[in-house]
């Protein structure tokens, strides 16, 4: 059984930085396409990065493209968002995902396409 945990959640500031990790056990990471996704109170859940088994392929949603970083740490087991500049219209619960039986460079963007979830970790940004 695949659990992902996410970590690195908090309060901040308009402007700061903050990275999440997502991390797992029982499993290794590589084994998993990754996706960081988000959902706002009242919205939909919005995908913002995916990374491939390799670490080597990545995605962004243009709304997060230049400001948030997705990567792996293979030694570590951990798939890492990093997001700066941010905003108070990025607060909302991040959640990774993990898509098994994917090739060495394949990426997922579609939530339905990911098997396993994180149960999430709150971001909140004052203006």
């Amino acid at each position: 059984q695949v659990q992902l945990v996410e970590s690195g959640g908090g309060l901040v500031q308009a402007g700061a930085s903050l990275t999440l990790a997502c991390t797992t056990s029982g499993s290794l990471l590589t084994d998993l396409v990754v996706g960081w996704f988000r959902q706002a109170p009242g919205k939909e859940r919005e995908f913002l990065a995916t990374i491939s088994r390799s670490g080597t392929a990545t995605y962004y949603t243009d709304s997060v493209k230049g400001r948030f970083t997705i990567s792996r740490d293979i030694d570590k087991n951990a798939v890492y968002l990093q997001m700066n500049s941010l905003k108070s219209e990025d607060t909302a619960v991040y959640s990774c995902a993990g898509r098994g039986g994917s090739s060495w460079f394949m990426l997922h963007r579609d939530q339905y396409d990911y098997d396993y979830w994180g149960q999430g970790t709150q971001v909140t940004v004052s203006s």
